[in-house]
């Protein structure tokens, strides 16, 4: 491990790799790539550089594109800043059926964003498009910094957002 990936991962963002690393046998510390780059990210205040993925790879003892390969395949990992608040709003079938496109132009009307976009004070952050957040009995659904809201209505989504700081 480099001198770099100890000073640039703060403490607290080691510590969460280091619970995660005893997880797993000491010969794969590969399996623990999600949750450090997961620390990572929120270090960084939700988006991960370059910087960060190397330091990453460096403490886990992995290549550099073998980080950067699983931070760009997994739709819960930005490379580039975005707003603090990262809304996701599932748009597969079950939830598309039960209204998840009102949810997104709500949000977008709202917001004055489009997805994949960020507000200008960058409170809000409106990804691309999630696949499926499982929770196919509650559509439609969103997600907000990985906390779940089910059974979504426009004014639902309004109260959810005004509460956020």
């Amino acid at each position: 491990m480099t001198e770099t990936a100890i000073t640039i991962l703060t403490e607290h963002t080691r510590a969460d790799i280091d619970a995660w690393l005893e997880k797993y046998p000491k010969d794969r510390k590969q399996s623990a790539v999600l949750a450090a780059l997961r620390a990572a990210q929120h270090q960084n205040e939700g988006y991960l550089t370059t910087e960060l993925m190397d330091s990453v790879a460096a403490y886990l003892g992995l290549s550099n594109i073998a980080v950067y390969e699983v931070a760009s395949f997994y739709s819960m990992f930005e490379t580039v800043p975005v707003g603090r608040h990262s809304i996701s709003v599932c748009t597969n079938i079950s939830c598309m059926l039960m209204g998840s496109d009102t949810i997104v132009d709500h949000l977008e009307k709202k917001l004055g964003i489009k997805t994949g976009e960020s507000t200008e004070d960058g409170k809000f952050f409106i990804k691309r498009e999630e696949e499926c957040l499982a929770a196919c009995c509650g559509g439609p659904m969103m997600m907000i910094d990985h906390k779940y809201y089910e059974n979504l209505t426009p004014e639902r989504v309004d109260e959810i957002l005004d509460e956020l700081e």
